[in-house]
């Protein structure tokens, strides 16, 4: 066995088993759930930031009836410091419908004649093989014709809440927010990803913000467990219909 040979085994050998990781954390048993520990959201909620309060008005507001902080009867309790929590509502039911028709055609003919110039043509026939005469010198015709028709039907409808945390105050005030949502029945792991940015107004007083007003929103619903790796087809096929041309 050359040197060549047993690198490509060697290759293979790692590809195969590279694929076949990420089913081993669920083989003969149920899919682990992801530390809740290693998450951007319990990083935000260990480390708030700098404080942004003096500790004087701290103090004032301690001993002040009517403080306006969160935990003050009529404070604001809705989520806007880094490590805060939130709700989001994803109710999402569209539907889009476009159909286009299109249709062209086009037809075109051309003679030109010359029965009599100078006697010329009488002239020109004599040399011209049998059949062939230059009265009509030139006939042309063409048509053309197409048609085309497309159309799109499209209809999603999802309805979700899941609490997310505030994982950075950016300088002009908008909040970036990261969720995770995971939920194990029997050998089938639901995970529910949301991320995006929001403004701290646009937050509801029930601590609430819809799908809609959150920029670049980031929203996936999937799972993973032994149901969701018998519906996809197996990595070696995947690499063949990604490389093979026909």
């Amino acid at each position: 066995m050359n040197k060549k040979s047993l690198h490509t085994k060697i290759a293979l050998t790692g590809l195969i088993l590279l694929g076949a990781c990420g089913r081993m954390d669920h083989m003969g048993k149920p899919p682990s759930f992801t530390p809740a520990n290693e998450t951007s959201e319990h990083v935000a909620m260990l480390w708030q930031g700098l404080p942004t309060e003096v500790q004087n008005q701290r103090a004032v507001d301690g001993s002040s009836l009517w403080s306006g902080s969160q935990n003050s009867l009529l404070g604001d309790r809705r989520a806007m410091n880094k490590g805060d929590i939130l709700t989001v509502v994803i109710e999402i039911d569209e539907e889009a419908e476009i159909s286009n028709d299109t249709s062209r055609s086009r037809s075109s003919s051309e003679s030109l004649e010359v029965p009599q110039l100078l006697g010329l043509p009488q002239r020109l026939d004599e040399h011209l093989p049998e059949g062939a005469s230059s009265a009509n010198a030139v006939e042309l015709g063409g048509a053309s014709k197409s048609n085309g028709n497309g159309s799109v039907k499209r209809s999603e409808k999802l309805e979700l809440r899941v609490a997310a945390t505030i994982v950075d105050v950016l300088p002009n005030g908008v909040l970036a927010i990261s969720g995770s949502q995971e939920l194990r029945v029997n050998f089938e792991l639901r995970e529910l990803l949301v991320s995006g940015y929001v403004r701290a107004e646009d937050i509801s007083r029930k601590n609430e913000i819809t799908y809609d007003k959150i920029a670049s929103a980031r929203v996936s619903y999937g799972g993973r467990g032994q149901i969701t790796d018998m519906q996809q087809p197996r990595y070696g096929q995947q690499v063949l219909d990604a490389i093979l041309p026909f």
